[in-house]
């Protein structure tokens, strides 16, 4: 057990760290638009710790307990561990932790996230052995996110039309 302390301890020397539900909510929202995610695609319950290591891109963030969150658009069920956990990079998470979803009767690890193409406005997800599937990122948006998403991509057919 020690020797798994002294890792975990290594992998967070030098984090940012925040405690607190609004204070986690607020940095861990503020980090997924800062990579490119939608606000809505780690919708973590009771936040009382998060942190990154801006060095090695390793983010962590700890609920009081597992949660589920039903995706309506994509007809998902997500399973969020007590602590989930990533290493992070612009429009991308890998080596994740603590996150599963279900199909059919069988709970499957997400070990990845990214958006390849961001004009695409496709979010990817895979399973440790590489299966994976894709969604569109506003199923993962905010309402906020969405109208916004919306306003632009009206203006972007605008300009194109011209």
């Amino acid at each position: 057990m020690a020797a798994n302390n002294s890792t975990i301890h290594e992998e967070r020397a030098g984090a940012e760290i925040v405690y607190g539900h609004e204070e986690c909510y607020r940095h861990s929202t503020e980090l997924l638009e800062e990579l490119g995610f939608p606000k809505g695609v780690l919708p973590l319950k009771d936040l009382e710790e998060c942190g990154i290591v801006r060095a090695t891109g390793f983010v962590w963030m700890k609920q009081k307990s597992e949660s589920e969150h039903y995706f309506k658009t994509t007809k998902t069920l997500v399973s969020y561990a007590v602590e989930v956990t990533a290493y992070v990079d612009k429009f991308r998470m890998k080596r994740m932790n603590g996150v599963k979803s279900k199909q059919l009767f069988f709970w499957v690890p997400v070990s990845e996230m990214t958006i390849e193409d961001p004009a695409s406005g496709k979010i990817h997800f895979k399973t440790p052995l590489g299966v994976g599937r894709s969604f569109p990122i506003t199923a993962f948006m905010t309402d906020e996110e969405k109208d916004k998403y919306i306003l632009e991509k009206g203006k972007q057919e605008e300009q194109e039309e011209k």
